[in-house]
């Protein structure tokens, strides 16, 4: 459940471990360099500035880490790997000496943003977990303007807080963000669903690896559909129909139900439709949670990915759901 914390909560969640643990100050990850990953280790849950930036550097190149967030992991290094196919290195995931100076850049990429008056529009209280609670409302909005901020930055609310500790988001103030760049551009024609990486990646019509996105793919009780299938449509800021005889149980919700449109939804701010009926690709309210927790069946993006993604395909599209993809196999 995500629940907006009071500031005197927030400052309580600092001083315990809670949240981020120390303050993350902009010119660290601004004059922080890539090749030095792996010799300062940073404490326990205590975000890299490092890492921080090979995340951003990375989203700008179109291999996007999920989450930035500062902390090294699966993604980051399958986000690497994804870079090396795009730009025809060999396939390791390893930030070596050639991908760093490809992926290195002399531009700010912690930049001030100021607050404004609508960041704090279209909030909702809490995010209930049950869905029967779910369908109540009339939107599943973010619960914070950090939370909002977090998400149009592609940021960790940790990540968000530790470069703002002081901050209360409130219309405005000047607050400190990461710019990941503009969306990438181009027309999908093909996309691949890797289920033995957890990765999406779309090609274009001359073969050219456009993006690649850090993806849950299905569960072991709800595996992903196989074979090659098609984009049907997209659907924005969709709302989510529960029918607990076609997908899943919920808790002990039993009848068939509408959830609102929102970014907590069930499937996020976009559904990619398919031509398997009841699977699609998809943002979530979870954006850390990307290859960790299994999906009921469907292909679970960040939401900015899906956006991005939903922005550069088209219906016939085709949708391929392999066991390990020949760009981004070690």
């Amino acid at each position: 459940m995500k629940t907006a914390l009071p500031m005197s909560l927030l400052a309580l969640a600092f001083s315990v471990g809670g949240a981020a643990a120390r303050e993350l100050r902009p010119e660290e990850i601004n004059t922080a360099s890539i090749a030095s990953i792996g010799t300062d280790k940073p404490a326990p849950g205590d975000p890299d500035p490092a890492i921080v930036r090979l995340q951003v550097l990375l989203d700008r190149a179109g291999s996007s880490p999920g989450v930035i967030d500062g902390l090294s992991g699966e993604n980051v290094d399958k986000a690497v790997a994804g870079f090396e196919a795009m730009n025809n290195l060999p396939v390791d995931g390893r930030l070596d000496p050639e991908v760093a100076s490809r992926l290195e850049s002399n531009a700010p990429l912690v930049e001030s943003y100021v607050v404004s008056a609508e960041d704090a529009v279209g909030l909702v209280d809490k995010i209930p977990e049950d869905y029967g609670e779910k369908a109540k409302m009339q939107s599943l909005g973010y619960t914070s303007v950090a939370e909002k901020l977090s998400e149009r930055f592609h940021m960790g609310i940790d990540l968000v807080h530790a470069l703002n500790p002081a901050s209360q988001f409130a219309a405005g103030d000047t607050v400190w963000v990461v710019n990941p760049g503009p969306p990438r551009e181009g027309k999908v024609k093909r996309i691949e669903a890797d289920r033995k990486t957890g990765q999406v990646l779309a090609y274009a019509a001359d073969g050219s690896l456009l993006a690649v996105y850090p993806a849950t793919i299905g569960s072991e009780d709800n595996p992903a559909p196989s074979g090659k299938h098609k984009v049907k449509g997209v659907a924005r800021m969709p709302v989510y129909r529960y029918d607990p005889k076609r997908n899943f149980k919920q808790g002990k919700n039993d009848k068939v139900l509408t959830i609102p449109k929102g970014p907590n939804g069930p499937v996020g701010t976009v559904w990619i439709d398919l031509t398997e009926p009841t699977y699609g690709i998809h943002g979530t309210p979870e954006p850390k949670l990307i290859d960790k927790v299994g999906s009921h069946g469907c292909v679970r993006l960040t939401n900015w990915d899906a956006e991005e993604l939903a922005a550069m395909v088209k219906p016939g599209v085709v949708v391929d759901f392999v066991k390990g993809s020949s760009a981004t196999r070690k």
